[in-house]
């Protein structure tokens, strides 16, 4: 197990190499000047100039890109150049916020995904299997921003949560807000295409291990049906699953821009979009070198989860 982390961890180098460099490249491929955003448009060419140089923008690409990898190395992500405030911390004011929506959001896909995967299953080819997969076929099929919506109409207008709706900054300074359910309506906006994934998947893999030898050997042998489908069936359909549920904590860790605007979150997603804007590229760079980290790092711990699951799975 120790060889095949430490075999994973160095395979990642070059991906998150290659990650800065297309990242730089493209950032320098957008059309504006950020030395002319932080003069203002009326500034002189004069001191635009000095602002280039002392950012070092004057410097051919690859020197600039060997000064960012330099920087990265050593924990030093820049400097902001909208704000003039280090990278990291510009980043940590909104990492925390995202990795929490990220967390709750996950816990509820999980929870929805695997009851109704497991129900669909166990029932399959009812009137239960059929209403549960057009369920989730309709809850994949509903764009985030649109269900946040239908959501706030329903609800926040309704008086069930308040309906100003406070930054999600604000609800971490009280230790997630003073009211529960400003947090209700996000999670649920974000879970609800990961459950209906998660569903999916789950029926798909249960059907699967529960028409083979030993699960029919188990009921042969007069074992309990909730022991076989928990216990026997549901431990071997796991892997599928927890592969999709790595890539949606890991796609959700990347920001949901549209959820967070619409509920007004400032979290990675709405960060990265502003620096985007405002040309603002160390800001950009950093923020997606994080997110690349973190995405390698739910793979690993996806890839090490098999082996618990299976101890016939050779991870060497």
């Amino acid at each position: 197990m120790t060889k095949f982390i430490i075999r994973r961890l160095i395979q990642t180098i070059p991906v998150l190499l290659g990650v800065t460099i297309l990242v730089f490249s493209l950032m320098h491929l957008i059309p504006g000047d950020p030395a002319q955003i932080i003069a203002g448009e009326a500034a002189p060419e004069r001191q635009v100039e000095q602002i280039r140089e002392r950012l070092g923008l004057n410097d051919p690409l690859h020197v600039q890109y060997g000064t960012f990898l330099g920087n990265v190395v050593t924990g030093d992500l820049g400097t902001s150049v909208r704000s003039s405030r280090p990278v990291a911390d510009e980043i940590g004011a909104r990492f925390w916020v995202t990795v929490e929506l990220a967390v709750y959001s996950t816990i509820l896909s999980v929870f929805m995904g695997l009851i109704a995967g497991i129900v669909s299953a166990v029932r399959h080819y009812t009137v239960t299997d059929v209403v549960i997969m057009i369920v989730a076929l309709f809850g994949l099929s509903m764009p985030n921003f649109w269900l946040g919506l239908m959501l706030i109409q329903w609800f926040a207008i309704g008086n069930w949560i308040p309906e100003s709706l406070q930054p999600f900054l604000q609800m971490r300074a009280s230790g997630w807000g003073d009211d529960w359910r400003q947090v209700v309506l996000p999670v649920i906006t974000l879970g609800t295409a990961g459950a209906a994934i998660i569903a999916r998947m789950t029926r798909s893999s249960m059907l699967e291990v529960i028409s083979a030898d030993y699960i029919r050997t188990a009921r042969a042998k007069g074992v309990k049906e909730r022991v076989v489908i928990y216990q026997h069936a549901l431990k071997n359909a796991l892997i599928p699953v927890v592969t999709v549920v790595g890539l949606e904590f890991g796609a959700l860790l990347g920001g949901t821009v549209l959820t967070e605007t619409i509920f007004a979150i400032n979290g990675m997603g709405r960060l990265t979009i502003d620096a985007i804007r405002q040309r603002d590229f160390p800001v950009v760079q950093g923020t997606v070198l994080v997110i690349s980290v973190l995405f390698v790092l739910v793979n690993l711990l996806v890839d090490i989860s098999y082996r618990f699951l299976n101890k016939r799975i050779d991870l060497n």
